[in-house]
């Protein structure tokens, strides 16, 4: 097929982004070619977003891809309008072997022409950010802005973020080399060689309902920079983001003279669970899933013939042992429980507090009156009904708002829930943080706070002392894993402590933060989210390992 887009157009255009995003992933500073506000966008953008989001509903999502035997759909918006939205469905039979067919011109087009054909489908998303925003928003229950920044630029930060790790890892070893061994009087012995970075077949993505975006283009970007060809298996609530994805993957392939079935879209019919049937086909060779452990564990169990990577569920703790600025870790936890309804696999859900109170620059502080002030704290941050709904978002599913429920009985209510209703949305499901006190001096192997209760409920768990915080964070991250781990001291023995757990138990640890970066957030290029060291997820996001095992180099020996 002839292409609109050259490779040299591409390296034009394209090459100083993939210079600076390997730039960036070697210093780990703050870097971004993704603006955050909406306005950087142009006068019209947010209207186009808008507009281009209301066009689609109601419509079938044509892509064009062979084998499609019927249509599905069925999302219904958190916020309680139906989507409307028909997607092909697929019948693997005819459209796995599409996808292999245009893999070998991929993989000989070599690693920068891939990067920079991944730079063109990340640029297409993100002229259409505020379009893919509605589109997160009304699939995931975040609240817009949260919406357009995790979902959009932050999403194609990591999108980014994984195609530079994936240039890198490719071109560790030269292309070619001419080879020869000195045999003294005889003849040397030469050899020239080439190597190639060849893929390892189809890679299943298995997207996730609450970050479509953010938890689905690593592994998206990072098989498809490598030569594989990418099915994008959506969750059936959150399908729409991931399918304009596709649909602009598919575009730009095309016009860069690939198959557009390297990239394809995967749908289930209600109730068909298509993951588990895709997961087991001998075609699949990779496997990106970011969700329950039941069903991760599952994949790691069963899907053998795959490489899996996997984000599961961790109980992500805070200790709390003193702190210099008591105000300012209040009002920091508080935005890190709030945000997004605490629907976040980083949102901290164990507080650690010794029972003996803690040191603060405010003066000894008890654990009843930490818990009371951090409860004023969330209360005060959500007072508001407008900004707690600019925070909160909608509960994403039925399944969370029953734990928020069933989490008063768990024992003494701190912070109760409270009802708000959304004005714009008056169907949405809208409900602020529900804090718990719990003990853990009495050894209970089914305490609550020893499994996620992923949602927003915390729990303010007193412990004996800090010794004993940290052999109960040293437990829950190597029994159930954790994401994220906090911690606030004074003490720089106690910091020392709390990072040396970490540092064994594989957990990404923020120290003292008081200010406007918070323990559930992370910056691509720089932060790690996810270790691959502990039980909440086998890979982290974004390291050489996340794409190193996706190709193989395959050499061939010519005679000199």
């Amino acid at each position: 097929m002839a292409a609109e887009l050259t490779v040299p157009q591409l390296s034009a255009k394209h090459r100083p982004t993939l210079d600076q995003a390997l730039s960036a992933i070697r210093s780990r500073a703050y870097w971004s070619p993704h603006p955050e506000h909406p306005k950087a966008y142009g006068e019209t953008a947010a209207a186009d977003g808008l507009a281009a989001f209301e066009a689609v509903r109601g419509t079938r999502f044509d892509l064009g891809q062979p084998g499609t035997d019927g249509w599905t759909g069925g999302e219904v918006s958190p916020y309680g309008p139906e989507l409307g939205v028909e997607y092909p469905h697929g019948d693997p039979d005819v459209l796995l072997p599409a996808m292999k067919a245009g893999m070998a011109a991929w993989r000989d087009a070599g690693p920068e022409a891939r990067a920079l054909v991944c730079i063109e489908i990340l640029a297409r998303i993100g002229a259409r950010t505020h379009e893919f925003a509605h589109a997160v928003m009304h699939t995931s229950g975040q609240a817009f802005m949260m919406a357009f920044q995790a979902g959009g630029p932050h999403a194609q930060d990591r999108g980014l973020e994984a195609v530079a790790y994936a240039y890198e890892e490719q071109t560790r070893v030269p292309g070619q080399a001419d080879w020869s061994k000195p045999q003294g009087k005889r003849d040397p012995l030469d050899l020239g060689k080439t190597f190639t970075a060849v893929p390892r077949g189809i890679s299943l993505m298995i997207g996730c309902n609450t970050f479509p975006t953010w938890n689905g283009y690593p592994g998206l970007f990072a098989s498809l920079a490598t030569g594989n060809a990418v099915l994008v298996k959506p969750h059936p609530r959150a399908v729409l983001p991931l399918a304009l994805t596709v649909q602009a993957a598919r575009e730009v392939l095309t016009e860069a003279g690939f198959d557009p079935n390297l990239v394809a879209l995967a749908v289930d019919r209600p109730g068909e669970g298509i993951a588990k049937t895709l997961a087991l086909r001998p075609e699949v060779k990779l496997i990106d899933y970011t969700g329950s452990t039941e069903f991760g564990d599952w994949l790691e169990a069963n899907a053998r013939q795959a490489q899996v990577y996997t984000e599961k569920a961790g109980v992500n703790t805070v200790v709390v042992d003193s702190t210099g600025d008591y105000k300012g870790m209040l009002a920091n936890l508080a935005f890190s429980l709030s945000l997004y309804s605490g629907q976040m696999c980083t949102t901290p859900q164990n507080l650690l507090i010794p029972r003996d109170g803690i040191a603060t620059d405010a003066g000894h502080k008890t654990y009843d009156e930490v818990v009371a002030d951090l409860a004023a704290s969330v209360g005060g941050l959500l007072g508001d009904d407008a900004r707690a709904n600019a925070l909160l978002g909608a509960l994403v599913n039925p399944d969370v708002k029953a734990r928020l429920e069933a989490a008063a009985a768990l024992g003494e209510v701190a912070l109760a829930s409270r009802e708000v209703v959304n004005p714009e949305f008056p169907d949405a499901v809208v409900r602020t943080p529900v804090m718990v006190k719990l003990d853990a001096s009495k050894p209970d192997p089914d305490a609550a706070y020893l499994s996620e209760c992923f949602g927003p409920v915390s729990f303010a768990v007193a412990v004996d002392s800090t010794a004993d915080a940290l052999e109960l964070l040293r437990r829950t991250v190597r029994e159930k894993g954790a994401m994220t781990v906090g911690a606030y001291t004074t003490s720089a023995d106690t910091e020392r402590a709390i990072e040396e757990v970490c540092l064994e138990e594989s957990a990404q640890l923020s120290l003292n933060l008081t200010g406007g970066v918070y323990v559930n957030q992370t910056a691509a290029f720089s932060d790690f989210h996810g270790s691959g060291g502990n039980p909440a997820a086998n890979a982290a996001l974004c390291d050489g390992a996340f794409v190193s095992n996706r190709f193989r180099v395959v050499e061939v020996r010519r005679q000199a």
